[in-house]
């Protein structure tokens, strides 16, 4: 088997050759002889050492266990390695299976997650190369001053702080150069490995990854997109007092060139920074669920790459409210009507813990007969926390151990459910895992007012919807009833919570436990 895997990988190198070399749209001296081989070395290697050193180990023993996850780690690291020296799509890939925390072996998600901090860095010379030929002139023409040293590096770009010759600050994107010409060739050599390496492991299914590498680069590199993407939600989002979103400023903006207004806060999941500036962690926390729960139930716009990097916060200084800063609007999935319904009444089924609509909608989502698994996948809670109802109590860390376990030991049923779910859920799984990493670093993880918001969101869309497709007045005046009947008792649910976890409520339950016992 071993002999037939390195067999496969040379037949795999020799053809990855022979259609890039007689691709007409692929220059293959721009891809480079070390750049593919390395990735096939790679990936022959990381196959080598999954076929032998499980082969003689018995299935489930604690032997085989623990050799997996020996081998889950060497593998991590060697695509890490691969990763930092192919640089650009290779990075970001790596950084979304980092993201999939509870969905892939936490060998792989650990090691990956540096990714985010180990970004390439493109030179003066580059930078100066790619404004020149987007914008037809230089730096100084351009900017009073403009600082080297890039505020951050990501895959795809890094971001420069500069002063315009009108006085005003800007945050200034810049396309890496090579990025664009590259990342199309990537994608087919990382197509033709993954095949390859599924003839050797028919459960391996993660051509998902290709698919939506595919879809999501080539928006993700035009930074015009970009800029779209930030006003829309900057407009669909205005009654969020909270969001902060950068103006763009069209007129020194390109495909490859961002210029946006500058913003600057701590990080998201800086809990320290947060109680230095006193900014409410609770408030704060509670105010990104309300965000994402109306982009994804309400709007079905998302922005889909929640890493800290990319939200911060930060205390006016002048009103003392604390402000969510929401950048990088690259990466966004857009949710279709029918698939927006079915993902709303799924998580009204969740939070109920109506077993029976869970089954229902979890099918008709594309889960099948491993609805449990989907549930489980959605909500990072066991099965037994998912059907005693995920409000009723917080998440524990034997629980938490026991799901990241599982991504282990469920590997290749995680992998068919990500093949068959519609395409749309893939980013929604992603987004939901980079939330809860922010929720876990501020300790705010599961909180009952996380689902309440949820709720509210579910119901507003389900109403609005429902409206929507109604012809009778009566109708929709009964639908508007329901609906608003429905947030009250969500709005006297929380008082209730909001009384018994505050002092005042502490007062009021002695006092009828006390006229209680008198009468």
């Amino acid at each position: 088997m071993a002999r037939r895997a390195l067999k496969l990988a040379s037949v795999a190198a020799a053809a990855s050759g022979i259609y890039l070399y007689g691709n007409k749209f692929l220059d293959p001296n721009d891809f480079g002889v070390v750049r593919v081989g390395r990735a096939i070395a790679t990936t022959a290697v990381i196959t080598y050492d999954y076929l032998t050193s499980l082969r003689s180990v018995p299935y489930g023993s604690e032997e085989y266990d623990f050799l997996r996850s020996q081998v889950h780690l060497r593998s991590a690291e060697r695509l890490r390695e691969l990763c930092c020296a192919n640089r650009g799509t290779f990075i970001k890939v790596g950084q979304h299976l980092g993201a999939l925390d509870y969905l892939l072996p936490e060998e792989y998600t650990r090691t990956l997650k540096v990714l985010h901090s180990q970004a390439p860095q493109s030179t003066r010379q580059e930078i100066e190369q790619v404004i020149r030929e987007d914008l037809g002139k230089e730096i100084e023409e351009l900017f009073v001053s403009f600082e080297d040293t890039p505020l951050g590096a990501a895959s795809l770009a890094q971001v420069h702080k500069a002063v315009l010759q009108d006085g005003r600050t800007v945050a200034v994107k810049i396309q890496h150069p090579k990025v664009q010409s590259q990342s199309s060739k990537d994608i087919l050599l990382m197509e033709v490995l993954l095949l390859v390496v599924k003839q050797i492991f028919p459960d391996f299914e993660f051509m998902w990854l290709v698919e939506e590498a595919k879809k999501n680069l080539p928006l993700e590199l035009d930074f015009l997109n970009e800029g779209r993407n930030a006003e829309k939600v900057a407009h669909m989002l205005k009654n969020f007092d909270f969001l902060k979103v950068p103006r763009i400023y069209w007129e020194l903006s390109s495909k490859r060139v961002l210029l946006m207004e500058f913003m600057e806060g701590g990080q998201v999941n800086d809990r320290a920074y947060m109680e230095r500036n006193g900014i409410n962690v609770n408030e704060i926390s509670r105010n990104l669920g309300k965000l994402y729960s109306e982009m994804i139930f309400v709007n079905g716009f998302v922005h889909c790459d929640p890493h800290p990097g990319n939200v911060l916060v930060k205390k006016c200084p002048g009103s003392g409210k604390a402000h969510i800063i929401l950048l990088d609007h690259g990466l966004y999935q857009e949710l279709s009507e029918s698939f927006r319904m079915d993902y709303c009444r799924l998580w009204q089924a969740l939070i109920q813990a109506d077993m029976k609509r869970v089954q229902k909608y979890s099918r008709r989502l594309g889960a099948g007969d491993l609805y449990p698994l989907f549930a489980c996948m959605l909500t990072a809670r066991s099965w037994e926390s998912v059907n005693r109802g995920i409000d009723r109590s917080p998440i524990s860390a034997s629980e938490d151990v026991e799901i990241r376990s599982n991504a282990a030991a469920y590997l290749p049923q995680i992998t068919q459910l990500l093949n068959n779910v519609p395409r749309q859920m893939l980013l929604l799984l992603k987004t939901n895992d980079l939330l809860r990493g922010i929720e876990s670093a501020l300790h705010t993880r599961a909180s009952a007012s996380s689902f309440l918001n949820m709720s509210r969101c579910c119901i507003r869309a389900v109403s609005t919807y429902q409206r929507s497709k109604s012809h009778s007045l009566y109708r929709r005046a009964q639908i508007s009833f329901t609906e608003a009947l429905s947030l009250w008792q969500i709005n006297l649910y929380e008082l209730f919570l909001w009384l018994k976890g505050s002092q005042l409520g502490n007062w009021v339950i002695a006092l009828l436990s006390w006229m209680h016992h008198s009468t």
